[in-house]
C-alpha cells in the first residue's frame, strides 16, 4: 500500500442475485486528489462507494481506505470518511442547527456548539441556522448535506452524484468549495453525469456495467480514446442523422443545430459522406473529441452485464 494513495482497491467485486453488479474493478486514488467517478445509471459507482467506505462487503477483491482495511477495519474508514448520498439523508423536520448537532453527537465530538456553528460559516449557512432544513431549495440541502459530511474533518470525501437537481449556480459555488478543499489537502472521489464537472476533476475513471473502461486524467481518458470525431451541419439535420445511424460505425449525437460524430480513428466521414446520396447538403469539418463522445463510445462497447 503506496503512502500517496488514499484509495488502493483492486478487483472489487459486488453480486446481487447471482449478477455481479460490480465486477473486478481496481480504482487507485491520490492524496489530495479530486477523483471523478463516472458511468451511466446502473454502472456499479454506488455499490464501489459503499464498499470503500465500509457499508458493503465485496464478495471478492481487497484493498485499502486511507490506510485502512476495506474487509477488517470499516469502522475506522467511516470516523475518517465524509459519505454524502444521492438522497438527502438529513431530518427535514429540525433546524440546520439541530441537524448538525445530530450529526456532532454520533460522532462523539467535543464542543459541538463551537464545532456546528464554525461548521454553518464555512458554508454560509448561518443566516438560516434556525430554518427547517425541509424547506431548503436543492442548493441549500447541498451545502447542509456538505457541512454535516465535512463535520468530523475527514480525510476523504465521498460524494455521490452530489449536484444532482441544483441548478448551474449552486453547482458552481459547490466546486468552488470542492477544490478550496481539496487544495488544503482533502481526497474527493465524486461520482457525477456532467461531463462538464468531469473536467474540473484532477483525474477520472469511467465505468459501465460494472466494469472499470478507463482511468486518467481527462486528456489521457480522451487519447486512450482514439477516436475521430467530426461536426455536421445540414438544411436538414433529422435526414443527416438517421442516414448515419444506418451505418454502426458513426456515433451521432445531437448539439444544438449540428450533430457531433465520432468513429475510429482511421475512418473517413467526408468521403463516406460524399458517396452518398444528396452529396452536398450538408457541411462537415473535424473537431476535436469530447469526454461525452469518448463516455458514449465507451458504454455502447461495453458489455451488459443485465444479459
Amino acid at each position: 500500500m503506496s503512502e500517496a494513495l488514499a484509495i488502493d482497491a483492486r478487483r472489487l467485486t459486488k453480486r446481487f442475485g447471482g449478477r455481479a453488479v460490480v465486477d473486478h474493478v481496481s480504482i487507485q486514488v491520490r492524496r489530495g486528489e479530486i477523483c471523478g467517478f463516472l458511468g451511466p445509471n446502473g454502472s456499479g459507482k454506488t455499490t464501489t462507494i459503499r464498499m470503500l467506505c465500509g457499508l458493503l462487503d465485496p464478495d471478492e477483491g481487497e484493498g485499502t481506505c486511507l490506510g485502512h482495511d476495506i474487509r477488517r477495519q470499516s469502522r475506522a474508514i467511516k470516523l475518517r470518511v465524509g459519505y454524502m448520498t444521492q438522497r438527502f439523508g438529513l431530518y427535514e423536520d429540525l433546524t440546520l442547527t439541530e441537524n448538525l448537532d445530530f450529526v456532532a453527537r454520533a460522532y462523539g465530538m467535543a464542543q459541538r456548539g463551537a464545532q456546528v456553528r464554525g461548521a454553518l460559516e464555512r458554508l454560509g449557512l448561518w443566516e438560516r441556522r434556525d430554518q427547517l432544513a425541509g424547506s431548503l431549495s436543492g442548493g441549500w440541502k447541498q451545502r447542509l448535506a456538505l457541512a454535516a459530511c465535512m463535520l468530523h474533518q475527514p480525510d476523504l470525501l465521498l460524494l455521490d452524484e452530489p449536484t444532482a437537481g441544483v441548478d448551474p449556480k449552486a453547482r458552481r459555488d459547490f466546486w468552488q468549495q470542492i477544490h478550496a478543499l481539496a487544495a488544503d489537502g482533502l481526497t474527493v472521489l465524486l461520482s457525477t453525469h456532467y461531463m462538464d464537472e468531469a473536467e474540473r476533476c484532477h483525474r477520472l475513471a469511467y465505468i459501465s456495467y460494472g466494469r472499470l473502461l478507463a482511468t486518467g486524467t481527462a486528456e489521457e481518458v480522451i487519447a486512450q480514446a482514439r477516436l475521430s470525431t467530426w461536426e455536421l451541419r445540414s438544411t436538414d439535420l433529422a435526414a443527416a442523422a438517421a442516414l448515419l445511424q444506418q451505418d454502426p460505425r458513426w456515433r451521432v449525437v445531437p448539439f444544438g443545430a449540428s450533430v457531433h460524430v465520432s468513429a475510429e480513428a482511421g475512418a473517413d466521414l467526408p468521403g463516406w459522406l460524399a458517396r452518398q446520396p444528396g452529396a452536398g447538403r450538408w457541411h462537415v469539418h473535424p473537431i476535436a473529441t469530447g469526454l461525452e463522445d469518448v463516455f458514449i463510445s465507451l458504454t455502447e462497447h461495453a458489455q451488459d452485464n443485465f444479459s
